[in-house]
């Protein structure tokens, strides 16, 4: 099985607000082939510092059907280590959902390199930030 570029994100629910109002723009990127879930998992604590991992299988309420609705692959590259570390990162009464996906759209962009003889050197993301940064400063010097 041929896989294209995968990436991950954490990301974090204060107050425990995981309502799912992220699956929508997922389902997007999904049905479009730009990406293709193949792990997905849930970590909550509570106030008292309790942390509670969970697995799509593991779950029931309807925010977390919603996310079961994207068809995520569940590979098992998010393991028990993984959930417990992001727990530790999480406050006291917050959620996160872990994500790793494939980025299907880069899988022939990468073949054309391969088939061409090309070797990958550097390949980072930019964070947000210095983007907005760049493209501020571009404006008041152009």
């Amino acid at each position: 099985m041929s896989i294209g570029p995968v990436e991950y994100m954490i990301v974090a629910f204060p107050g425990n607000r995981l309502k799912g109002e992220i699956v929508p723009a997922l389902a997007e990127l999904v049905e479009a082939g730009t990406l293709r879930i193949i792990d997905l998992a849930f970590v909550m604590k509570d106030a008292d510092g309790v942390v509670v991992t969970a697995e799509m299988g593991d779950l029931d309420s309807e925010v977390f059907k919603a996310f079961d609705a994207l068809s995520p692959e569940t590979m098992g590259l998010l393991n028990q280590e993984d959930l417990a570390a992001a727990g530790e990162e999480l406050e006291p009464n917050s959620s996160a959902a872990m994500l790793v996906w494939e980025d299907v759209w880069a899988t022939k962009l990468r073949d054309a390199i391969l088939n061409a003889g090309g070797e990958l050197l550097d390949l980072e993301r930019v964070p947000h930030e210095v983007v907005n940064a760049a493209m501020e400063f571009a404006e008041q010097n152009a």
